[in-house]
């Protein structure tokens, strides 16, 4: 079993980004418990119970994806580790879904860790989790013996070289062991096209910003490659077998509920906040009105908020 440890994280963290999302980094994804790869920069007693309150939200989701993955292991996995886990949401969950597994969350940031192991305690899982602080995939050399099952939840872009890191996966993987990629899927929707404010569609044009900042955010990763995003090929390219992908669906109808609606207002502002110029003066108009909690057309208080969001998961197995 890993041992827990305690050491410095490096100033890109891997795992979530600082923003991902809540200012997002990706094409807002809602990574089910990263945080910032710049660790220096975070507050992590503002975005911790955020990304916690943000992966719980989620969870129906990646309840969907664990019962899909236990139908495709090979018998039950001995070791899961949560590469990238942020504060240990979707650990918890690896270790209520698989409970004769051990789980291991590795990620760059102590105070998320910490959190985790607190969850644990709580849910009764402190018999069989244990964290691992450092950056992807170095600090998967620190465990014990091969896993059974990686995940990686929206982690791998953090890192510069995707392919290396894949192949590095591979590597602490037991044979007949599966590797499980989220990337990918659709972007959030919470909104009609037309909401009655401004010019329709603002949620595309959103999107058409955050994918440039997702592209710059990896350009300026240290020890970036471009590569296609073609995942079932680059884990074949690191020595695995692709087993299937398959996306999972968040379907929150109106009319949602506060934690649900907190989200949404979480999300939007902190999009709003890391936006700058990139939105013109009527779209900027409309958003400032969706975020203002005394405008009955705001998120805050409209009826017609709703979640509907896509995560993928690729999956790969190392020969036996």
């Amino acid at each position: 079993m890993a041992q827990e440890h305690r050491g410095h994280h490096g100033p890109h963290d891997q795992g979530h980004h600082h923003g991902h999302d809540h200012a997002p980094h990706g094409p807002r994804e809602d990574h089910g418990g990263q945080h910032g790869h710049d660790g220096a920069d975070v507050d992590w007693a503002v975005l911790a119970p955020l990304l916690e309150s943000q992966a719980e939200l989620f969870a129906p989701l990646y309840e969907g994806a664990m019962a899909w993955l236990a139908r495709g292991t090979a018998g039950e996995p001995g070791l899961i580790v949560d590469a990238g886990s942020g504060p240990g949401v979707v650990s918890a969950q690896f270790a209520r879904a698989f409970p004769a597994a051990r789980v291991v969350a590795v990620d760059g940031s102590e105070p998320l860790l910490e959190r985790a192991r607190a969850r644990a305690g709580r849910l009764g899982h402190a018999d069989r989790f244990a964290t691992l602080a450092g950056d992807l995939p170095q600090a998967l050399a620190r465990l014990e013996y091969p896993a059974d099952l990686i995940w990686a939840g929206n982690s791998l872009h953090h890192l510069g070289d995707q392919r290396a890191a894949l192949a590095a996966f591979a590597e602490h993987l037991a044979p007949g062991g599966t590797l499980a990629l989220l990337e990918g899927g659709l972007p959030a929707r919470y909104l009609p096209r037309d909401f009655g404010i401004g010019r329709p569609g603002l949620q595309a044009r959103l999107d058409a910003i955050e994918a440039d900042r997702f592209s710059r955010m990896r350009a300026e990763l240290p020890g970036s490659v471009r590569e296609s995003e073609d995942w079932a090929a680059l884990m074949k390219a690191a020595g695995l077998e692709p087993a299937g992908t398959r996306s999972f669906l968040l379907d929150l109808p109106a009319p949602l509920s506060a934690e649900a609606r907190a989200y949404v207002v979480a999300t939007l502002d902190r999009l709003r906040a890391g936006l700058g110029d990139g939105l013109d003066a009527e779209d900027r108009a409309a958003l400032d009105r969706l975020l203002d909690p005394e405008d009955e057309a705001s998120v805050h208080r409209r009826p017609d908020v709703f979640v509907l969001k896509a995560h993928t998961v690729h999956t790969a197995v190392r020969p036996s």
